[in-house]
């Protein structure tokens, strides 16, 4: 899968979560989580590979418009990336909590937009089909060690999102355990709980 396939699918991914979120009328936190962490991850594999890879190319082909759209996708991933932080630590009861996914939705959709549109357009007519594929592939093993929770105050350029990502990530993983494990201790008890109360039931 090449580099631009590899994000539109990523985008889908997304977009689907979006769906979702705005159908449900329970469990929206859950959802919420998830769309957190898949675009933690496709923001941090887009700064350390895609992005300056097209940065590159665009300066030597002499493609300002190109180089101009990859520092706008930039800036517009630096406000999602507060707004996801900000997401991340709301409980579903709080009352800025739908607001503040609502406002992140509009904004996402928008960058989503903005990306397939101008920016893809240029990719394409900068990089070969080769080159797209070897990033793609460089970007699928990326996913698998990229930060799982936004960082908006980390650096999102190379060299310093390289060092910066690479330790995001190892403490967002151990995050992603303690949580996981919280969720299944806390089904367990739920769940010998209703067992004590239907035994109760029919002792009764």
């Amino acid at each position: 899968m090449d580099a631009i396939a590899l994000l539109k699918k990523d985008h889908m991914t997304v977009k689907r979560l979006f769906d979702r979120f705005e159908k449900a009328r329970s469990g929206k936190k859950e959802i919420a989580d998830r769309i957190v962490k898949e675009l933690a991850v496709h923001a941090a594999i887009e700064e350390q590979l895609f992005y300056p890879a097209a940065r590159l190319k665009a300066k030597r082909n002499e493609m300002e418009e190109a180089d101009d759209q990859v520092l706008e996708a930039l800036e517009e991933h630096h406000v999602a990336k507060w707004l996801l932080s900000e997401i991340d630590k709301l409980d579903e009861d709080d009352e800025r909590f739908e607001a503040k996914v609502s406002v992140l939705i509009e904004s996402v959709k928008h960058h989503v937009k903005e990306e397939e549109g101008a920016l893809f357009r240029y990719c394409r007519r900068l990089f070969t089909r080769d080159e797209l594929v070897t990033l793609g592939r460089m970007m699928a093993k990326a996913k698998k060690m990229a930060p799982t929770r936004p960082h908006p105050r980390a650096p999102d350029q190379p060299p310093g999102n390289l060092v910066a990502g690479a330790a995001a990530a190892m403490f967002d993983k151990g995050l992603d355990f303690m949580r996981d494990a919280g969720k299944q201790a806390m089904s367990k008890v739920n769940g010998r709980m209703r067992r004590v109360a239907r035994q109760a039931h029919l002792n009764a």
